[in-house]
């Protein structure tokens, strides 16, 4: 007869599964993952801060560029600006050049010989201008002759008085030393010459006042 001490010792004992060791390869993994996930997360970090920063890079080479382009456009633009400014004060002073040359050589004459003269006078001008010159010298010969004219002249001043469209208004005066049978010893007078010049015509003098003045009342 089985006592209760026998039937306990005949069951058969239960044993829990032993846990085996996990292979060498499978924790190298797990422990590469682990230790790669904050590599990974700072190189994904590291491409958005290099993405930004280029964006950046570039933004400012853009600013740069135009802020560039619109100095060079203010730089040529004031260039051009004071290239036209000294273009049109050398013209005036050429045209003051002009005049006053015109102005010293209409006033020069000797009634021995009124030749020259008379060439000086049409010297540089259109030919309507020239035609009513010649006239004028013609028709003044007689008051020249008789008086036995002879002057000279040297340059003072000359002044744009206007410009319009290429065409100068000049006064040039000059100052005139003039002797005849009533004044031998000379006499001393300041001729005032009003010439228009136009620069767009090869500047050609197209009119001229105060050549009367030179002669006028005496």
């Amino acid at each position: 007869m089985r006592t209760a001490t026998d039937s306990a010792l005949a069951q058969p004992i239960r044993r829990e599964p032993e846990i085996t060791d996990v292979p060498d390869d499978t924790k190298a993994a797990a422990s590469s993952a682990t230790d790669d996930a904050p590599q990974r997360a700072a190189a994904k970090s590291g491409r958005i801060s290099i993405s930004i920063r280029t964006l950046a890079v570039g933004a400012g080479l853009v600013v740069l560029i135009v802020a560039l382009g619109v100095l060079g456009w203010l730089y040529f633009g004031a260039r051009t600006t004071l290239a036209d400014q000294n273009r049109h004060d050398a013209d005036r002073v050429h045209a003051e050049q002009i005049a006053l040359d015109y102005a010293v050589n209409a006033a020069i004459m000797d009634y021995k010989d009124l030749g020259p003269w008379k060439q000086n006078l049409i010297k540089g001008t259109t030919p309507e201008l020239s035609d009513k010159l010649t006239k004028a010298a013609t028709a003044m010969d007689q008051i020249l002759l008789p008086l036995q004219w002879k002057s000279t002249a040297r340059p003072l001043a000359a002044q744009v008085r206007s410009d319009s469209n290429g065409v100068y208004i000049v006064d040039a005066f000059v100052g005139v030393t003039t002797r005849t049978v009533q004044a031998a010893e000379g006499v001393e007078s300041t001729a005032t010459y009003s010439t228009t010049i136009d620069s767009n015509n090869a500047w050609r003098i197209t009119d001229v006042g105060g050549i009367d003045t030179v002669v006028g009342g005496k």
